[in-house]
């Protein structure tokens, strides 16, 4: 599929594996990359799972690009959040398999999917843009809202807290927590168990379910747009 995303098919599993250096770090091509793999999954009509590196599932936006200028900053956040409501909105069940660390945009890409399995061991987990001087952007802000616990998305976007893997789940960024040994295993063992179920009832209720969040999404990207430029 892509350098940047490998895309490994089989028993109608599709497993998005990011390798984009030490960090994984998001780019505008590892999300035209992303896009391009959950177009193919779609027509495989495949469970997803999207992983990482060992220790590192991605640290985040790339900073070259974020630093580069308010245009390059704007286009790739926008990028970004449409693809966190593209996977809140995919048609198939989407597991996100944790190898480590998830910080900033990883830890979006956390909070995008259905289901969650991280690995226990010394990784943070958690947002940490005002940590680095950034204000966190409207559309992160209503993500976070939908899926982190009251107390963990004041103490996670606001004083940029970071978490273990342990207290990842409870703050709401994971659901599960393994060894590493356990991961693919873990995650290849949850995508069999939602195969089992009926997907288009899965997709509208998926809908249902995230109505309002989405429709949330859409105005805030537009808001992030016009507040970032």
């Amino acid at each position: 599929m892509s350098e940047l995303i490998s895309y490994h098919l089989e028993d109608g599993i599709a497993t998005l594996t990011l390798s984009n250096g030490k960090v994984n770090a998001i780019s505008p091509d590892v999300i035209a990359a992303f896009n391009a793999a959950l177009d193919q999954a779609v027509t495989d009509r495949a469970v997803v799972i999207i992983t990482g590196q060992p220790g590192i599932l991605s640290g985040g936006y790339d900073l070259k690009v974020m630093t580069a200028g308010p245009k390059e900053a704007v286009a790739l956040v926008t990028a970004g959040s449409t693809l966190a409501r593209r996977l809140l909105s995919h048609p198939f069940p989407v597991i996100v398999a944790c190898p480590g660390h998830a910080v900033a945009k990883g830890a979006f890409l956390l909070l995008s999917a259905d289901y969650r399995i991280g690995v226990d061991g010394p990784f943070s987990i958690g947002l940490n843009e005002v940590q680095i001087g950034m204000t966190m952007h409207h559309a992160g802000i209503e993500l976070a809202r939908d899926r982190l616990s009251n107390s963990a998305l004041h103490r996670s976007v606001i004083n940029g807290e970071m978490f273990n893997p342990q207290s990842a789940v409870a703050a709401g960024f994971l659901d599960l927590v393994v060894s590493a040994e356990e991961l693919q295993g873990a995650a290849l063992a949850a995508a069999r168990q939602l195969k089992k179920i009926n997907m288009t009832a899965h997709k509208n209720t998926k809908l249902k379910v995230r109505k309002a969040l989405l429709e949330t999404l859409d105005n805030a990207i537009i808001q992030d747009q016009e507040h970032m430029g």
